[in-house]
């Protein structure tokens, strides 16, 4: 194997992506760590830890290190991040490699500083930070360097970030806390309140990816669901259609939208018709919902596209980053 020194990963709340320049995407799994509570050991991460939510024994706790884009546990993150090196340059440690880390817009700098910090602590040499709506921008091949205005909506697991980029830099930005894990606890709610059922996270997600909708349908899509009679105790299965999935996520959209607003309002007006031209791209796993291109097109009046394989976007972009260096320094932290 040809060694590289470098990595980018896009640490997220719900996944994890790790690119190797030359060879692409080599790791995309779900930001999940498996814990045994005795002696506090770390049993699982990623895909297996995954299947473990919802399912572990009392000695055994699956949480996900990441809340809303930043780290809410820093031991927990450390260590997800030294499997996930440890993974992308295989057993053998010749030279510690350079990690660039995409993390949220609105990031401080004292979280910034606990990303570099667990990064050399799982192993880089040298850590370098990326905000993930400039990454997102260059993963969706928008020339960030050029003097005309650009807009990307990063709609991910724990955040949406947004941002016009001009010059290689954020010009108007703002991020809300909105992504798909709460749309998925939106629909286990709207099914319990509804439906008298008790499904999991796993079960919601599935809904949204199978029927969900951002705005209802002409021609409603239905799926069977599995969960637990919240009255009898018993196991149920019901049907729920993507007007159930549009319903209990409609306030959730409406805070984007407000917040996309908020940044075209903020942005100055050259800029603004740079925008209006070239249209919004949206990017991130939870841009793949149905119809939300549509919805933030009808509600800003900006034409709006999803990039090509949206979730690997930020992935990308960081090593593109990585790979350019020098190009992409202003964008940049290295501290």
């Amino acid at each position: 194997m040809v060694f590289s020194k470098k990595i980018g990963i896009d640490l997220g709340t719900t996944s994890v992506l790790v690119y190797l320049p030359k060879r692409g995407i080599i790791i995309n799994e779900p930001s999940v760590v498996a814990i045994s509570k005795i002696d506090k050991k770390v049993l699982a991460v990623g895909k297996e830890a995954k299947d473990m939510l919802g399912r572990t024994p009392d000695t055994i706790v699956a949480k996900r290190p990441l809340k809303d884009g930043v780290i809410a546990d820093y031991r927990t993150t450390e260590a997800m991040l030294r499997y996930f090196i440890n993974k992308a340059v295989g057993g053998v440690r010749i030279f510690r490699p350079e990690v660039m880390v995409a993390v949220p817009g609105g990031i401080t700098s004292t979280e910034r500083r606990a990303v570099i910090d667990a990064a050399i602590s799982a192993g880089a040499k040298a850590a370098f930070i990326i905000k993930q709506p400039i990454v997102a921008a260059i993963g969706a091949n928008i020339p960030i360097g050029s003097p005309s205005g650009h807009m990307i909506v990063e709609i991910g697991g724990g955040t949406t970030e947004m941002a016009v980029i001009s010059l290689g830099g954020i010009v108007a930005s703002d991020s809300v806390r909105i992504g798909g894990v709460k749309f998925d606890l939106a629909i286990m709610e709207h099914v319990r309140r509804n439906y008298n059922l008790a499904i999991g996270e796993r079960t919601a997600e599935e809904i949204k990816i199978n029927v969900g909708s951002a705005m209802y349908l002409e021609e409603k899509l239905t799926m069977e669901v599995k969960g637990r009679d919240m009255i009898t105790g018993l196991p149920k299965i019901i049907e729920v259609s993507s007007d159930d999935v549009t319903q209990a996520i409609q306030s959730l959209l409406e805070g984007i939208l407000t917040t996309l607003k908020e940044v075209l309002f903020k942005t100055p007006p050259e800029l603004s018709a740079d925008v209006m031209d070239k249209g919004i791209v949206i990017s991130g796993g939870s841009s793949q919902l149905r119809n939300l291109d549509r919805l933030i097109a009808e509600s800003t009046g900006v034409p709006t596209y999803v990039t090509e394989e949206p979730q690997m976007a930020v992935a990308r972009g960081t090593g593109l980053a990585l790979e350019n260096l020098e190009a992409y320094k202003r964008s940049v932290f290295t501290n």
